[in-house]
Order: structure tokens, then sequence, then C-alpha cells
């Protein structure tokens, strides 16, 4: 299922977290990270606990949880979740530098028997510089970009035209294709203007991004929206994949459909703008 919209909720606030599925993201987060205070970390996971446990939770969405960065607090963070499990689908990794990280919250993973993929957040420079690693990385099923992060590590000042982070942005998006994983791009923080955060999605789509983070339920709408094919798109990639199964039959790997040479590459294309059609109810 693609992950257009990925949206964070406080894991200190047991309303929300149940609400969450509600606000129509493909992807609710349940934050043990920055969105809680140092002094309510305790509370945090005792809710996220509960509310993946309760068997009326049934959610229509992929559940995540953004745990602490690896070491004693993520073991702590696992710890406490493990016991809902079953409606954990995957395990968000903030401020991920290297594979090694990858690699070390997968044990964890393991030594808590959650057998789910983890999202790298890629959002320090040394990151960024080692996107393509933590892509390859076994256990990860997405990266995710922060730009917000990244920018507090580097120094450098926050614009509109986003120029300070788009080398980083692009980087990852790239890491993300070669490895095969999805690419989430970063929040747009103004949650206040949904044209704003309209247009930012349709960049990032621009860029290959194959979903956006979300931080409040009023973003979700035009995040999904933006990602929603145009019909013509649509048409065509009905029309490509139709061309290609009378190939399949024929023995043929590339066909030409209304005088274009179609082969590999436009096929997955194809196969990802219906994808997101039938996401969008298209």
């Amino acid at each position: 299922m693609p992950r257009r919209s990925v949206m964070f909720t406080p894991g200190d606030r047991p309303e929300m977290l149940r609400k969450a599925p509600g606000a129509g993201a493909d992807v609710i987060v349940f934050d043990l990270e920055d969105a809680v205070a140092p002094d309510r970390k305790d509370e945090a996971r005792e809710a996220v606990r509960d509310t993946l446990a309760d068997p009326e939770f049934e959610p229509n969405c992929e559940v995540c949880v953004r745990v602490n960065p690896t070491g004693v607090a993520a073991d702590d963070d696992l710890r406490e979740i493990a016991a809902g499990a079953d409606s954990l689908d995957s395990v968000m990794l903030p401020k991920t530098g290297s594979a090694d990280d990858v690699e070390t919250l997968s044990r964890l993973l393991d030594e808590h028997d959650c057998d789910v993929p983890v999202v790298a957040l890629v959002e320090t420079a040394s990151g960024v510089l080692a996107a393509d690693e933590i892509g390859a990385a076994d256990a990860t099923d997405a990266l995710a970009f922060g730009a917000e992060d990244l920018s507090a590590d580097i120094g450098a000042t926050r614009t509109d035209e986003g120029t300070e982070v788009l080398y980083a942005r692009e980087r990852v998006v790239l890491a993300a294709s070669a490895a095969g994983v999805d690419a989430i791009d970063t929040v747009y923080t103004d949650f206040g203007d949904p044209e704003g955060v309209r247009e930012e999605t349709e960049f990032a789509i621009q860029l290959g991004y194959d979903g956006k983070m979300a931080i409040h339920p009023s973003q979700v709408e035009p995040i999904n929206e933006a990602f929603a094919p145009d019909p013509e798109r649509v048409e065509w990639a009905e029309r490509v994949l139709a061309a290609k199964a009378e190939a399949d039959e024929e023995g043929r790997g590339v066909f030409r459909v209304e005088g274009e040479m179609i082969d590999a590459p436009l096929v997955a294309q194809a196969e990802r703008i219906l994808e997101y059609a039938r996401a969008s109810g298209n």
C-alpha cells in the first residue's frame, strides 16, 4: 500500500492515539521521541502500549512507532510496546546516522519479538552522507528525510525556497530509489497553510518521493490529493498494462503504446500510477 501521508501523533496523548486512524493517513506514527517531554516518556510508552494492545483498536492504515534513538531509550521503548506488537506494522528510527544504527535497532526488535521493518529517518549530516548504506540495510523499508533537524545539525538557515536542504533532499530520494525502498519527504511545519503543504508535496513528487510526513490531521487531505494521479495518467497506465499483458502472451519484452516504446521502467511507472490511483479512490 502507498505511504502517501505519514502522520505523527504524540505518544502521551491517549485520546489522540485512538483517533489518529480517522485522519485518513496511510501511515500513523505514534511518537515517543520529539513530541514527548523527557519527564513523560514512561507515560507515553504506557499509552502507546495500551493502544496497540487494545483489541478494539482496529486501524485501517499502517501503524508505526517512532522510538528514541538507538540505545537504552530505544530498548525501553520496545520493551514496553512489545505487548502490542500485533497492531504494530513498522518502527521509525530517528537520527539514523549509519547502517549500524539500523542493524542495532533490528537486533533490539528481534530481542523483543517484534518482526517489523524499519523506517529510517535521515536528519543529520552523517545520515545524509550514509543514506545509500542506510537504505540498503536489510531491515530498512523506507527512508524518511527530516529537513528541520538537518538544518539545526549543520547550522543552516531555513528558507521558504529550501535551497539549503535541496541537495540532502535529493540525495535521500536517490538512495531510497537505488535501494528499492520508499522515500518519505520532510514535514511542512505550517499546518495552518493547506495550500503550502499541497505545493510542497507536489514538489516532493517531482523529486521522486513516494510520500510526505504530516504533523497535523489537517495536512493529510492536501497531501493525499497531491498524490492522486491525473485521469490522463491513469488512462495511460491502464493502456500500458493492458498492452503488457498482450505482449507477455506473445513473448515480447518491449512493445508500443500509441507510438511510444514501452520497457520495464515505464511498466513500473504505470503500476505505481495505478497503485496511487486506487489509494485515492480513482
